[in-house]
């Protein structure tokens, strides 16, 4: 079984897509492999400086995110979700995004949601629960 969640983006209700200059800047000095398995601009495989990998795919409005290994990815990770301003859509339902965020919402969506002024990796383990490895 492998292991995946998502980042979303929501402006005035409704989803959009991310700003891909800031996923690239954010993504492409961690690329694992100079050549692009399927030259598609918006597929990264991600490999931290500890050697930790996750393959991270844009499509639409999603960032998802597959198979991040324990390790310092979830830094680049939730990097990510912070600059491209997203919130990460939990595999146990539940929404973790910035403050600034709510506001944006789709109605009824900050029901299933925990907001944190910043989103970090403490934060992320505490939301996170059972659903994830253990990140450090």
């Amino acid at each position: 079984m492998s292991y995946g969640l998502s980042l979303h983006r929501f402006v005035d209700g409704e989803p959009v897509p991310p700003d891909m200059d800031v996923v690239r800047a954010i993504l492409s000095p961690h690329e694992a492999s100079a050549d692009k398995v399927t030259g598609n601009d918006g597929e990264f495989w991600i490999r931290a400086a500890d050697g930790s990998e996750a393959e991270v795919d844009v499509v639409g409005s999603v960032i998802g995110v597959e198979r991040p290994q324990v390790g310092d990815v979830w830094k680049i990770i939730i990097e990510l979700a912070n600059r491209a301003s997203g919130a990460i859509l939990i595999p146990n339902g539940t929404f973790l995004c910035r403050e600034d965020m709510r506001a944006h919402l789709p109605e009824g969506m900050e029901n299933d949601s925990e907001f944190v002024p910043e989103i970090t990796l403490e934060a992320f383990e505490r939301v996170a629960g059972p659903f994830t490895h253990p990140l450090t």
